[in-house]
C-alpha cells in the first residue's frame, strides 16, 4: 500500500485539513487531523466518497465526469442532499448549476 499526504477541504470545514490516505489508486481510506475519516473508490469516470465527520455524522458524495462537465451529488453530514453540475467553458471559466 502506498501512503499519500495531501491537503483537502472537507464538508462543513473552512480550514484546510491534512489527510493521510492508505490504499491504491482505485480504493483508499483517509484520515485527517480533525478526526474525520472517509473512503474513496474510483471506477472509470466516477469517484465515490463515503465518510464520517469528527462527531460521527456520515456523509457521501459521488463525482462523475462527462467530457467537460462534472456532476457532484450526495448527502452532507447534516443530512442535506446536494446535486450540482459544473462545466468548464472554452475560455477556461467554470459554470455551475
Amino acid at each position: 500500500m502506498k501512503k499519500l499526504l495531501f491537503a483537502t477541504l472537507l464538508f462543513g470545514y473552512s480550514n484546510i485539513a491534512m489527510s493521510q490516505c492508505y490504499g491504491s489508486d482505485s480504493y483508499s481510506n483517509c484520515y485527517d487531523n480533525n478526526g474525520n475519516s472517509y473512503s474513496v473508490s474510483r471506477y472509470g469516470n466516477t469517484t465515490y466518497q463515503n465518510g464520517y465527520d469528527s462527531n460521527g455524522n456520515s456523509w457521501n458524495q459521488t463525482i462523475t465526469n462527462y467530457g467537460n462537465s462534472t456532476n457532484y451529488s450526495g448527502t452532507d453530514a447534516q443530512g442535506n442532499y446536494f446535486n450540482k453540475t459544473c462545466t468548464t467553458n472554452f475560455d477556461g471559466s467554470r459554470s455551475c448549476y
